[in-house]
């Protein structure tokens, strides 16, 4: 008997050495990663699919081959210079009415126009005929100042509230007559004009600089004109006829009906 006890003292001994012993209080959980924030949206541009087939249609098959003026045809809205009611012909190819007698020009003839110009970044440029603003925001993708004058005070103060409201900050605007130019901030190295003079107006040539090129429709209202590249070299000027065109006149002043001076030494 006294054998059998000893036998249990010893083994309840074991095991009561080998219980478990009690735990560590738990230490806390860490506390969950909140997600970031939702980034918002950026807007979608319902017309981006549509701007991106009129500029691979109308001017990279038409043979407008400038990779900087073909982003800018694709990036600048042309939807926001256009009066509402024909916002859903705003990417078709051809002009449309924008009020007083004006027109916002054909995309291609803009496109054509600028790869005219030849336009480095630094470039200082001038446009003749600012209208909705639409050839104007073109402009400013591409260089980084542009000036622009528009006869017609209505037409420039809606042009110059969408350029705020655009973002349009270096477009500088002016209510005045185009055929004199801007002879304070002259010598220019582009001049691009959007109506139609008669003739090639004296004062945009004398405020190019020398190398500078001038893109202007010219002949006679309410027809046809022909489209020039005007290059000035010192005292002498190259011309490049690049076929017809229709704009609405220029208005002005300087519209006297004298002799052209480009049908004069080139011929029409």
């Amino acid at each position: 008997m006294a054998v059998r006890w000893l036998f249990f003292i010893i083994v309840v001994g074991i095991l009561g050495g080998c219980a478990p012993k009690p735990t560590s209080t738990p230490t806390s959980l860490p506390e969950p990663t909140l997600a970031p924030p939702a980034q918002a949206s950026p807007t979608v541009d319902p017309y981006l699919e549509k701007r991106l087939k009129l500029v691979d249609r109308t001017m990279r098959n038409r043979g407008i081959k400038d990779e900087r003026v073909l982003k800018a045809m694709e990036t600048v809205p042309r939807h926001e210079f256009v009066p509402p009611e024909y916002i859903d012909s705003a990417y078709a190819d051809h002009p449309l009415p924008i009020g007083y007698g004006q027109t916002i020009s054909q995309p291609y003839i803009v496109a054509l126009m600028t790869e005219l110009l030849q336009l480095e970044p630094d470039d200082k440029v001038l446009e003749i005929g600012t209208g909705s603003g639409y050839q104007a925001a073109v402009l400013a993708e591409l260089v980084d100042e542009v000036w622009t004058i528009e006869i017609i005070p209505q037409l420039a103060k809606q042009a110059e509230e969408r350029f705020q409201r655009l973002g349009y900050d270096n477009i500088h605007t002016r209510v005045g007559d185009g055929y004199y130019g801007w002879p304070e901030e002259a010598p220019f190295d582009a001049i691009i004009v959007t109506a139609a003079p008669d003739h090639a107006p004296q004062p945009l040539i004398d405020q190019l600089k020398n190398g500078g090129r001038l893109v202007v429709p010219i002949g006679p209202p309410g027809g046809y004109q022909t489209l020039w590249q005007i290059v000035k070299e010192g005292d002498d000027l190259k011309a490049y006829n690049l076929g017809g065109v229709r704009f609405v006149p220029l208005v002005g002043g300087g519209q006297s009906g004298e002799p052209g001076l480009l049908e004069d030494r080139f011929g029409q």
